[in-house]
């Protein structure tokens, strides 16, 4: 369970980074005249992510899920490489990837790196990471309810991104 927990807090602190990334990104952003889009669903992301966070290790505590190496090494190899292209689409996107949706009107459309193969790789990361990381520790049914809700707020929030990117880049 401690390992389990400095893994947890590993990724608590991976999404810190990130969001210190978003912030600066947003400022440059919005200095250059970009527009938000999708304000209301964001909210909603950030409590699915945080409660992610914390109902992982809750379900292992408290319902007492074994480790499992067969099913927990290549779910921690899925969260790994799930932290792999999450920064491979941070760093391609550079200044334009945010945790919300923000658009730069006149920026060209990213097609590098991940973006060469699929429109959305970010979310591919998002969703692995969402089913792996509580089944590292067996707490299926953390990786279950995530994986539902996330579906949901990725619907919405694909639809959003989507219609703000076509509405800069016809």
């Amino acid at each position: 369970m401690s390992a389990y927990l400095v893994l947890i807090g590993l990724v608590v602190l991976e999404r810190l980074a990130e969001l210190a990334v978003a912030r600066r990104n947003l400022a440059w952003a919005r200095s250059k005249g970009g527009v938000e889009y999708g304000r209301r669903h964001y909210p909603w992301i950030v409590t699915a992510h945080v409660a992610l966070l914390v109902a992982a290790p809750a379900e292992v505590w408290l319902l007492g899920r074994p480790f499992l190496p067969a099913l927990g090494w290549p779910m921690l190899a899925i969260v790994l490489l799930a932290q792999a292209l999450r920064w491979w689409c941070i760093t391609t996107l550079g200044r334009q990837w945010n945790t919300r949706v923000v658009v730069v009107p006149g920026l060209p459309l990213v097609t590098g790196g991940p973006y060469r193969w699929m429109r959305h790789p970010n979310y591919v990361a998002v969703v692995a990471e969402g089913l792996a990381l509580p089944l590292v520790h067996t707490a299926w049914l953390t990786a279950l309810v995530f994986t539902a809700v996330n579906a949901m707020l990725l619907a919405i929030r694909i639809t959003v991104e989507d219609a703000a990117l076509a509405s800069c880049n016809p």
